[in-house]
Order: structure tokens, then sequence, then C-alpha cells
């Protein structure tokens, strides 16, 4: 497993896609100031 595997993370960068193991950052989720305030509690 390394740059030539198509499901690993570093497979992914080498290959410039993304995926369940690489997610784009359009798909991330940014937390806000209020959930960050709530996990804490």
């Amino acid at each position: 497993m390394g740059k030539g595997d198509k499901k690993t993370k570093r497979g992914k960068i080498v290959k410039g896609t993304y995926g369940k193991r690489r997610q784009s950052a359009k798909k991330r989720k940014k937390k806000s100031a209020a959930d960050t305030e709530n996990a804490a509690e």
C-alpha cells in the first residue's frame, strides 16, 4: 500500500483525486463558533 494504491490517502494525493479517504475542501463542513462552544460543555 502506498503511492500506487487508489484506496489510500497517499494514493489519492499522488493521483490528484478525492473520495472518502481524502475529501475535497468543498465537501468539508466548517465548524461554527456556536458548535465549538457547545462541544466544550
